[in-house]
């Protein structure tokens, strides 16, 4: 499953939009359906408009249907880890469990892994009767 996430990230990340950065990121998510989704960073000139990999990605996988992320993997177009940002730590967390694998591939195809809570271990939340409607 793992190299499936590795190649949705990275033809996601081929499609990434990165006019002002040029930093193109993709993301990949097993969901509780069994299915890959992905997605890709889309940058907009009315900064911060723009879109990370990450929230596409999970933007798709809510499109489809499904809403629990059971592995997420973050492509870097780089030799160092692209770490999610705090605002898609959060997103991640409203859909995955504290122990969901998080992957980081760097472009010469290193790949380390943590889980959620170690991205995020105090996480935002509403109580269960509040957070979902």
């Amino acid at each position: 499953m793992l190299q499936q996430l590795k190649d949705a990230a990275l033809k996601a990340q081929k499609n990434a939009y990165a006019p002002y950065s040029k930093f193109r990121v993709g993301a990949a998510i097993v969901a509780e359906d069994g299915n890959v989704y992905y997605g890709c960073n889309v940058e907009n000139a009315a900064f911060p408009q723009g879109q990370c990999a990450e929230a596409s990605a999970i933007g798709t996988m809510i499109t489809a249907g499904a809403t629990q992320i059971k592995q997420i993997l973050v492509a870097s177009p780089n030799d160092d880890y692209c770490y999610p940002c705090g605002g898609c730590r959060q997103k991640i967390a409203e859909f995955a469990s504290a122990d969901t694998p998080v992957f980081m591939l760097t472009a010469s195809g290193e790949c380390t892994e943590t889980t959620v809570s170690e991205l995020l271990p105090h996480t935002y939340s509403l109580p269960e009767e509040q957070n979902r409607g």
